[in-house]
């Protein structure tokens, strides 16, 4: 047998391959968010609740993978990467997928809704936050052949060119989101104050979906 087919058949087996299939659940939970505010800006309660469920039910699916992987990783793996490194990426992702759900649960909870002034940024805002999290899982679909190539070569290059890619998405998101706090701060004397509170905190969140995005990016250099 090859080398590389060895290796690639230790991977299907190995918790790298699990992270990756935590990774698409939690890509498709931050997904579902574009259809989500899409609901919520029609006001259209009933489908943004049907697309919260689905949100939570990806979510679940990602905690599932995540008890799947601590309750079996080896405490030594025969991979080039600490087993430390595999829950700490783990967590990273897992905050994705938490985020998610927690900031479309205060929205339906309150039937929040967006100022229409604020909503062609807030969508540009979770577009670029959707394919910034959709990239990262990109990276991680790479950990198959980043393994059969040790970690080097034309593969990680490719891998770094995803990276800088994704580093320049949240760097968008930022942008989107600095422009969302001042449009909101030049009509929040118009909304009631604890409408105005919430907004903040959702902008924020849908922020924190980008840079954890970047963060579990960063643990592939």
């Amino acid at each position: 047998m090859a080398i590389g087919e060895a290796l690639g058949n230790l991977f299907s087996r190995s918790p790298l391959h699990i992270l990756r299939n935590h990774m698409v659940e939690v890509d498709e939970c931050v997904g579902e968010t574009a259809q989500f505010f899409e609901h919520v800006f029609a006001k259209n309660w009933d489908a943004a609740t049907e697309s919260r469920t689905k949100i939570s039910q990806h979510e679940k699916s990602a905690d599932e993978l995540k008890a799947d992987i601590r309750n079996n990783l080896p405490k030594s793996l025969f991979l080039p990467v600490a087993r430390s490194d595999v829950l700490e990426m783990l967590h990273s992702q897992d905050r994705i997928a938490n985020c998610a759900k927690d900031l479309t649960g205060v929205i339906i909870g309150r039937k929040m809704s967006i100022p229409e002034p604020l909503q062609d940024t807030f969508k540009q805002f979770v577009d670029v936050t959707v394919k910034c999290v959709s990239t990262a899982r990109r990276a991680i679909d790479e950990l198959g052949d980043l393994l059969e190539s040790g970690f080097r070569g034309r593969e990680l290059a490719f891998v770094d060119e995803i990276i800088v890619e994704v580093h320049q998405l949240e760097d968008d998101a930022d942008t989107l989101q600095r422009e969302l706090r001042y449009a909101l701060f030049a009509i929040e004397n118009e909304l009631p104050p604890v409408d105005v509170i919430f907004l903040y905190r959702t902008i924020e969140s849908i922020g924190d979906l980008s840079d954890r995005a970047q963060s579990v990016c960063s643990r592939l250099q």
